[in-house]
């Protein structure tokens, strides 16, 4: 790929798809090419037709166990991949209502998991108020996805470690290196020295520590247009660099699959990758990461209510196949009994070992 087109990504890259009028802002425009091309002409089989093969297809939901909650659009970031399209432009917001919405939901649902994200889910204006009321609903596993450098972006951010150690919340950090260059080519310049800031920031109030019952994990995703290598070799290389070069500690490294959606499907197509990576993911499909993709057990609610089978679907708002579609009118055991939404991008998360929000599956 010639460096002019790098350029040109990356200038791009500063607004959202939408604010850029980008032709992918429209998901219909991202199923077109996701069931088109390749799968079309046949050279490559649909997700639906490769699981049919294992006898997975339909693919039906598990008992639920994570609620994961998109509380807003809104971010401090413009991330080369984020297949949220989030950034500072983008102004989809949860509003209290809605989260009021949510919070009898929690109460009343069968997930142990409450997983808030965004955006930068921080920059919601309620979402303290949120994270406070969410609290008291008995949650074992209360997580928020943050950016990181939403603690330094601004003085009424610098006490959220205070915050989360407050509510015992589990911080679940994108970290895409352990090294300047490769975080800040995929997260924007100085995002690396930020980030490692606001680590230091959670380890002095106790987050990440060997013996801590504050859980501090980190994210990783490719910078290119290839599969993560093996989790557990990462965790170790990102611990002893982490550790050496900053002093910083965490607890576990999840290695997340990009999936040819949004951003980073605009990436793929404008360097001429789209083709070589449908390829690579499908050629790496592992039936047994099927069993377990986080579609399964998790409930994906959008800032305006709608209900997904997971947070990639809702960003291709591709809605639950159910009569119960918002969370208005949320049903468990009617949610219990539908087949779960798939297309293409779904290769994603059943490549090798395996890709879900919690890291690798298989």
């Amino acid at each position: 790929m010639g460096q002019s087109i790098l350029t040109d990504i990356k200038n791009a890259a500063k607004k959202s798809l939408k604010a850029r009028h980008n032709e992918l802002a429209d998901t219909q425009r991202q199923m077109d090419i996701l069931n088109g091309g390749l799968f079309a002409d046949g050279e490559l089989p649909y997700f639906k037709d490769k699981i049919a093969q294992t006898g997975q297809f339909p693919l039906k939901p598990k008992k639920l166990e994570v609620l994961q909650i998109n509380v807003g659009y809104m971010c401090n970031q413009v991330c080369e991949h984020c297949h949220v399209d989030a950034g500072p432009d983008r102004k989809e917001i949860m509003t209290r209502d809605t989260m009021e919405l949510c919070l009898e939901v929690i109460r009343n649902t069968g997930a142990h998991t409450l997983d808030l994200t965004g955006g930068a889910p921080e920059m919601n204006p309620d979402f303290r108020w949120f994270v406070e009321e969410a609290s008291k609903a008995g949650i074992k596993d209360f997580i928020v996805r943050s950016n990181l450098t939403i603690i330094l972006a601004n003085k009424k951010y610098h006490d959220l470690p205070e915050f989360f150690k407050k509510h015992n919340v589990h911080v679940v950090s994108s970290m895409p290196h352990y090294t300047k260059g490769k975080t800040d080519k995929q997260r924007g310049d100085g995002v690396f020295d930020k980030s490692i800031q606001a680590l230091q920031k959670l380890n002095e109030v106790g987050y990440g520590m060997p013996d801590s019952d504050l859980r501090l994990d980190l994210v990783y995703n490719p910078s290119g247009a290839f599969l993560p290598s093996d989790q557990s070799a990462m965790e170790r290389d990102f611990k002893k660099a982490l550790k050496a070069d900053f002093g910083i500690e965490f607890h576990n490294l999840f290695a997340i699959t990009n999936l040819p959606i949004s951003r980073f499907l605009d990436y793929l197509i404008a360097s001429d990758n789209y083709e070589d990576y449908m390829y690579a993911l499908v050629e790496a499909y592992n039936p047994a990461a099927v069993e377990k993709v986080m579609c399964t057990n998790t409930i994906s609610v959008s800032w305006d209510g709608w209900l997904y089978d997971c947070d990639f679907n809702q960003m291709l708002d591709l809605k639950v196949a159910s009569k119960v579609k918002h969370i208005k009118d949320y049903n468990e055991d009617v949610l219990n009994d539908r087949n779960i939404v798939i297309s293409q991008h779904c290769y994603g998360c059943t490549a090798g070992a395996g890709s879900s929000c919690q890291g690798t599956v298989a």
